[in-house]
């Protein structure tokens, strides 16, 4: 499972360190696209090929402007030996990723965001809905 927040730099080539446990969990390759809140979505090749799977079995018609969202801004990423990958100046300036980013693991996914938006979601998250959803969870 993919938990836990790191803070990373994005270097002048675009380059960012992925934490060592999230590379465990991802393996060699991985996939990046575009997600929500103006995030970089993270997915193993696993969770890549079952999400291409589930679009494939979709009628055409309800699929092409996700397809497009999702798959023409995509990238296969592969570590170096210090653990960095390269993050497409696309995506980076989707996301308004210029320097300061925050990773995060969500479970089957890691999000790459902006260090000042991951803050501003995090004061606009409403601690009651958090806690209406906790309560469905009984924790």
């Amino acid at each position: 499972m993919l938990i836990g927040t790191y803070q990373h730099n994005i270097d002048p080539k675009g380059r960012v360190i992925m934490p060592a446990k999230f590379r465990e969990e991802l393996g060699d390759i991985f996939y990046a696209t575009k997600g929500k809140d103006s995030t970089i979505t993270v997915l193993s090749k696993e969770a890549w090929d079952e999400l291409g799977k589930k679009i494939a079995a979709m009628p055409s018609s309800k699929t092409v402007q996700i397809t497009r969202f999702l798959f023409s801004s995509a990238a296969e990423l592969v570590p170096d030996k210090q653990g960095r990958v390269l993050i497409p100046q696309a995506l980076r300036e989707y996301a308004g990723l210029d320097k300061d980013v925050v990773i995060n693991g969500t479970g089957s996914k890691v999000e790459i965001w902006d260090s000042k938006a991951w803050d501003e979601y995090n004061k606009a998250l409403s601690d009651q809905e958090v806690y209406e959803i906790m309560d469905e969870l009984a924790l």
